[in-house]
């Protein structure tokens, strides 16, 4: 049933929004509205300028018979350090300030408007590389791998400290705790959650020693595996020589003050630091 031009562009942006990174052949396009290839050209090229000038992302056309359209919700580097700054703002209250410097970030984590900026300007930084899955650590990281993964258009993995029978098998490590050097730890993961042979992306909500972080590298080493990053919302102040240093981190804990409560949370190296 051929429709509206308005009617075909919302529901070719929609379709596109749900599906990032996926290759859209035009004859999709055609002949679910029963339209020229010509007409469908014409309307992504008006939704292309529209996301572009809205900093939606970018759509990527492939020319041929094996050809079409892709949409990548990437963000701009100024639009992510606009992000970021917001995030310090809200951060920086004492209210928000834990035992052992910690910041409290839960009620961000299930608010679903921070939750969908932090999984996409995460996201944003691993869109050019190949990424075959996101993996974290339960429980904190659980919705910001959700995030993560939705926009990446890839599927979630999460480590476990404590075994499931749901998991079936499993593949366990020990590791060291990265804040205590004399704990040691085990996390496992079910051996059918990952492929051999993946290219993962590991977050996390908090870095502080990078025992965590460290104990998922590993556990990526077992499956044949390549890590492609790390990369976690907050690293927190820490005295000593970290488990890992290769990461990633849209904030940075830089001073606190349990006596008077005060907090100073400053922007991480996320945008300074290449994958």
């Amino acid at each position: 049933m051929k429709v509206k031009r308005s009617e075909r562009l919302i529901d070719i942006t929609y379709y596109l929004m749900e599906h990032p990174h996926k290759l859209v052949p035009l004859t999709l396009f055609a002949k679910r509205y029963e339209s020229a290839k010509s007409s469908i050209s014409e309307d992504l090229t008006i939704i292309k300028e529209t996301f572009t000038k809205r900093g939606l992302g970018f759509l990527e056309t492939v020319p041929g018979a094996a050809g079409g359209v892709r949409y990548v919700p990437k963000m701009t580097d100024e639009d992510i350090a606009a992000f970021i700054d917001e995030l310090c703002e809200e951060l920086n209250h004492s209210k928000r300030l834990l035992p052992g410097g910690y910041v409290y970030l839960s009620d961000m984590l299930g608010e679903p408007k921070w939750l969908r900026k932090i999984g996409r300007a995460i996201a944003s930084k691993y869109m050019d590389k190949e990424v075959d899955s996101v993996m974290t650590v339960a429980t904190k990281g659980v919705p910001i791998a959700q995030s993560v993964a939705s926009y990446l258009n890839v599927p979630f993995v999460i480590v476990r400290r404590d075994s499931k029978v749901t998991e079936g098998s499993t593949v366990s490590i020990n590791y060291v705790s990265g804040s205590s050097s004399d704990r040691v730890e085990k996390m496992e993961l079910s051996r059918r959650s990952l492929e051999m042979g993946s290219k993962v992306v590991i977050v996390d909500d908090f870095l502080k020693g990078g025992g965590t972080v460290n104990g998922m590298i590993s556990l990526i080493e077992e499956f044949n595996s390549e890590v492609v990053g790390a990369t976690v919302i907050a690293e927190n102040i820490f005295k000593g020589e970290r488990s890992v240093t290769d990461y990633t981190s849209l904030l940075k804990v830089e001073n606190v003050n349990s006596q008077d409560r005060t907090i100073e949370v400053v922007p991480g190296n996320f945008l300074q630091k290449g994958i």
